[in-house]
């Protein structure tokens, strides 16, 4: 039988055919009301915290939840995670927490704002839609920002985050100042990069809660302008557009004078916009035409208003800041366009584009085991850091195994620590750039449905899967692990320096306590069966 019956097949063929229907009619109305209701608790949340005051008193709950697990039995007591369901998660995978001891983690709330120093300090469950909100109009945001409103700061702090920014500054662990964790032993400790915790500050990021829950964090925060400048540069030719690419983002020289933000979408092997972006003050009352306010409902998908200058050649335009810093949010990037193929059509814009996007929490807590095991080889969701100057093998590879458009592409510095790399790996000599400290890297986002899939074909996503990865390790990459991943724990070992990771696990007290990483991010599923299962088409 595997996975599915005869009886089974007709009925995902036709959800798969008519999937545009299914998500308007019962998925984009039931997502708004589930957003609703997460919002309200929240609320209820906040409302009963008189922040800051309370943070301490809320944190302390926590270590006394954790001293009473330590009093357990050592033999008998699960690991611990938090109590923060699966489906809340923006990861892919369902860790199976009902394995754990779950410990709520109640912390929803910025703390302070330190324009002197340019930090903000937050609580892990406020999300990048507060802080924005929050932010810019005192004239501040992050030194990097995704572009997902509900990512969670913390969330982020424990896995991996870039931006259009990340260029200048890199990955979003570089923008943290302090994480106060709570340690398997029930202790609070505050690490920072120069004091006597810095080995566990420099082995939290990527380490996905497996050391500790964290409970604050300090921020980088850089000035704004309430604009951005954006200037749109389509190129032909694929070396072009890459060395375009490299050339914008100092990959070349450390003394180029660089843009805010720079960003590409790859819409085939041989047509690209290259996007380069300035904080700008309003333009004059002349240039007022050339505001475009691009969160609006009713309007184009920002990949498709993007896609647009490919025919009318280069331009420029400005956006509000926060509407850029989430310009990819309604459509996830190009991921609803797979859902509702007919998304970004104009009736459907102005008639139903005030209820996107689809909230990835509703999303997750509607899927089944059967729905996971089915969609798990039937799309692909990864975002890839690999060095730049492999960035016309990227795509070459990414085309020959998932035959998918448009491609993302965030350049962004990985700096040389040292002994102090964490988790990654130095960047290998040909990687860095010429008299700098840091080599150039650069997010490959590769998200849809692959070709093979769209026309029925049979298609062997673990296989193609495999050979990404395969590629990843050889050029010195690494996944975020907030996706699927399809390694064997040796191959994750290759892939991941965990020398520091395991001597902090055992100097920290999160050995016993906590989740081993490669535990806590495979996927839940044995994808060498559920892989054997779905190659072929239905």
């Amino acid at each position: 039988m595997g996975f599915t019956s005869k009886i089974q097949k007709p009925i995902i063929r036709w959800l798969e055919d008519n999937r545009g229907l299914v998500v308007l009619f019962f998925c984009l109305p039931a997502s708004f009301v589930f957003d609703l209701i997460l919002r309200f608790k929240v609320w209820v949340q906040r409302s009963l915290s008189n922040v800051p005051e309370t943070h301490q008193q809320r944190v302390a709950e926590i270590q006394k939840q954790v001293a009473r697990w330590n009093k357990e039995d050592s033999r008998q007591r699960k690991l611990l995670c938090t109590s923060r369901p699966n489906w809340l998660s923006l990861s892919l995978t369902f860790f199976p927490k009902d394995n754990c001891h779950k410990v709520p983690i109640n912390l929803y709330n910025i703390l302070e704002l330190d324009e002197k120093n340019l930090t903000v300090k937050v609580e892990p469950m406020v999300t990048v839609g507060e802080i924005t909100k929050y932010l810019i109009p005192k004239g501040y945001t992050l030194a990097v920002t995704l572009e997902i409103a509900d990512a969670t700061l913390g969330g982020l702090a424990m896995g991996v985050g870039m931006t259009t920014y990340s260029h200048k500054v890199g990955l979003y662990q570089e923008a943290i100042r302090s994480y106060e964790v709570i340690l398997g032993d029930g202790s609070l400790v505050t690490a920072t990069r120069d004091n006597d915790l810095s080995d566990l500050y420099y082995a939290l990021p990527w380490s996905h809660g497996s050391l500790g829950f964290l409970t604050a964090l300090d921020l980088d925060i850089v000035p704004v302008k309430p604009y951005v400048h954006m200037r749109y540069i389509p190129v032909k030719g694929q070396k072009k557009y890459c060395d375009t690419i490299r050339e914008l983002s100092g990959a070349n020289d450390k003394d180029r004078e660089l843009d805010d933000f720079i960003e590409a979408t790859i819409y085939s092997k041989d047509e690209a916009v290259v996007m380069v972006g300035n904080f700008a003050d309003a333009p004059p009352i002349v240039h007022w035409g050339k505001i475009n306010n691009l969160a609006r409902w009713f309007k184009p998908w920002f990949y498709c208003h993007v896609k647009t200058f490919l025919e009318k050649g280069e331009s420029e335009e400005y956006i509000p800041l926060r509407q850029y810093l989430l310009r990819h949010n309604r459509s996830i990037f190009w991921v609803v366009e797979d859902m509702i193929p007919f998304g970004n059509e104009p009736w459907f814009r102005y008639l139903f584009g005030w209820l996107l996007p689809p909230k990835p929490a509703f999303l997750k807590f509607t899927t089944t085991p059967g729905i996971r095991a089915m969609t798990f080889t039937k799309q692909v969701f990864q975002d890839i850091v690999l060095p730049i100057n492999k960035l016309e093998e990227q795509i070459n590879i990414s085309e020959k195994l998932f035959d998918t458009y448009p491609v993302l592409v965030y350049p962004c510095r990985v700096y040389d620590h040292g002994d102090h790399m964490g988790q990654l790996r130095k960047p290998r000599p040909d990687q860095m750039v010429p008299g700098a400290n840091y080599g150039m890297f650069n997010d490959l986002g590769v998200y849809g449905v692959p070709g093979p899939v769209k026309r029925k074909e049979k298609y062997d996503a673990v296989k193609k899967m495999r050979a990404m990865e395969k590629f990843t390790r050889d050029v010195g990459g690494y996944p975020f692990l907030y996706a699927d991943i399809f390694m064997t724990r040796q191959e994750f070992e290759e892939m991941f320096d965990l020398n520091l990771y395991e001597k902090v696990r055992r100097k920290y007290h999160a050995e016993g306590a906590f989740p081993h990483l490669f535990d806590k991010v495979r996927p839940e599923i044995d994808v060498f069966e559920v892989g054997k299962q779905y190659i072929d088409p239905l």
